[in-house]
């Protein structure tokens, strides 16, 4: 089953790749000969092709070399007399004119030579809203970050996509840290510098031509207050008129000192979504922290323990192109919210060791970690050993995050009349919902092994799934409610249970009820009309009631990780 999910993935992958190509090609190929969704392909672009011959002969691969891709071998499929290549789209006619070529095909399967954004993409299905035209163009996503750098990855055909820089530390550095190009670059990089003839990977965002507009509100080491934070918030809300401004991306975030209801960040972030701009956070990177004997529960961080906003935690893609074989990121935090006790993330989507923009080699992060320094030979085959100046490797739900923006972005492009809410709601009820019961990661630096439970508070309503998201017409109503993330109780009992709300989307209704958008596998039965979850016990601890206790409690433990930027400490260093 496995194989067949990789296989089908790979298929409809490389099906649309060449759909995006775009502009139409010279016609001098016969159209009986070329595969007709190779028909529009744009002048310049690498495709894996499949050309069938007629006749078995010595010069066939001879044909086929002089039009590869150099650098890249021929597969030879003497089962149907074909050769399977990479070549220029302006060589298809070329192939097929070849009287001895019979008919030039896709290759459904994908190589390393093919253009990628290195997996993560694949995993949420996003070719499929590109070779639908959608890339979210004229939408503006709001990053909230340590500033983004204008390198070539954000070209528009007008010019730069960062439209608008703001700093908001008052230092006159523009983006000292590098952190926010990174982001920037998941949700909104058009891979230019790493496109061409010498290039076997293209490192693309999800959203390719959305605007970015960058609010520096982190300093050169990541670190910021909620002041700035609220800041660089207020000015965007007073922007989105101008800038069409439908999403904010919040990679940042510090512990929970007290409820959402009173805490300036969490009201920051609900004035934007109240505003029509759908905001997305970072869970946190603490679900390793047993400080408190939770198993890494209740470590979201504010502003993701706001109800409204869209929290995200990070998946690992294994390096496949298929979401199959993904599994949670260890150290992606987990709720319920400290205090409030609401059920977060809302989604979780690919977060680890993720390549994109790098701001400059004397950005912070890139003499900071060198070990994540991406070789230049990783995605250009005339690169070497040095390390590339474009583009870098970061881990984190701050990754994680972005993508969802992207996926935001493209669903406002494909209808701008959507709210925050049914952005929401549609994103959650749409993700995929195939987990396994837990897995283990090793740290590669410590060698300590990390168990983790798929439960609702651990992938929330699921993996983000923009195919399907862009396919579903469910819309809910205005009248409805809000798309609010539902609170979590228990009972003299001690079992555990989603609270219903008849005043949000999922509270009475079949369609957004809570076993359609969190799914059966973590909520099962019910108690006083209620639904429980499924492996309370496992949640806090069985070796100990204290874990129990701690998140029970109504009063948030004293954190132990460090208030500062990226989500309460970025992973940097990922896991295998």
């Amino acid at each position: 089953m496995k194989q067949v999910k990789k296989a089908t993935l790979a298929l409809r992958y490389l099906a649309l790749v060449v759909v995006i190509l775009g502009a139409s090609m010279a016609s001098a190929a016969g159209p009986s000969k070329l595969a007709s969704d190779l028909a529009t392909a744009r002048r310049g672009q690498w495709v894996n092709v499949i050309v069938q011959y007629r006749t078995a002969t010595r010069a066939n691969l001879a044909h086929a070399q002089s039009l590869a891709k150099t650098g890249t071998a021929l597969r030879t499929l003497p089962l149907i007399n074909a050769v399977a290549l990479t070549v220029k789209s302006d060589s298809l006619a070329t192939l097929a004119n070849n009287a001895n070529v019979l008919h030039v095909s896709i290759d459904h399967q994908v190589f390393e030579t093919s253009t990628t954004t290195d997996f993560y993409d694949q995993a949420v299905n996003a070719p499929y809203a590109w070779s639908a035209g959608l890339d979210g163009s004229g939408i503006g996503v709001a990053v909230i970050d340590s500033g983004v750098t204008d390198q070539g990855d954000f070209s528009g055909t007008n010019g730069s996509r960062v439209v608008y820089s703001g700093n908001f530390n008052n230092d006159g550095i523009n983006n000292a840290f590098g952190h926010g190009t990174h982001v920037a670059g998941i949700v909104a990089g058009n891979g230019t510098n790493s496109t061409g003839a010498n290039y076997k990977k293209t490192f693309m965002g999800i959203a390719q031509n959305a605007n970015v507009l960058s609010f520096r509100v982190l300093d050169g080491v990541g670190v910021g207050t909620d002041s700035t934070v609220i800041a660089g918030i207020q000015q965007a809300i007073s922007m989105q008129s101008a800038y069409n401004i439908r999403v904010m991306n919040i990679s940042l975030g510090r512990p929970v000192f007290e409820s959402y209801t009173v805490d300036p960040l969490c009201q920051a972030v609900e004035a934007a979504w109240k505003a029509g701009i759908v905001v997305v956070v970072a869970a946190g990177n603490d679900g390793r922290d047993n400080s408190f004997n939770t198993n890494g529960y209740e470590t979201i961080a504010a502003p993701g323990n706001d109800p409204y906003v869209i929290t995200v935690g990070a998946m690992k893609p294994e390096g496949t192109a298929t979401r199959a074989d993904d599994l949670i990121a260890s150290y992606s935090s987990k709720g319920p919210t400290p205090i409030d006790h609401l059920v977060k993330p809302d989604l979780v989507a690919p977060g680890n060791l993720i390549v994109s923009t790098l701001a400059t080699t004397a950005a912070t992060i890139y003499t900071l970690f060198p070990q994540d320094q991406v070789p230049t030979s990783y995605y250009d085959t005339t690169g070497g050993s040095t390390s590339s100046s474009t583009y870098f490797i970061l881990s984190g739900t701050s990754m994680a995050t972005p993508v969802v923006s992207g996926a935001a972005a493209l669903l406002l492009q494909q209808n701008p009349a959507l709210t925050p809410d049914q952005v929401k709601a549609r994103l959650m009820k749409t993700a995929y919902k195939t987990f396994p019961k837990s897995s283990t990661a090793v740290d590669p630096v410590t060698g300590i092994k990390y168990t983790s439970y798929y439960d609702i508070f651990t992938v929330g309503a699921g993996y983000v799934d923009i195919q399907a998201a862009l396919s579903n017409k469910d819309a809910a109503s205005s009248t409805t409610g809000a798309a609010m993330s539902p609170a979590v109780s228990r009972d003299k009992s001690g079992n555990v249970y989603v609270v219903t709300n008849s005043s949000v989307v999922w509270g009475n209704s079949v369609v957004w009820g809570t076993s359609v958008v969190w799914g059966t596998s973590v909520i099962y039965g019910t108690v006083n009309g209620n639904s429980v979850l499924a492996g309370s016990s496992v949640v806090w601890g069985t070796s100990s009631l204290s874990g129990y206790s701690v998140v029970w409690g109504t009063n948030a433990p004293t954190a132990s990780f460090a208030a500062t930027a990226d989500a309460a400490t970025v992973t940097y260093f990922g896991e295998k």
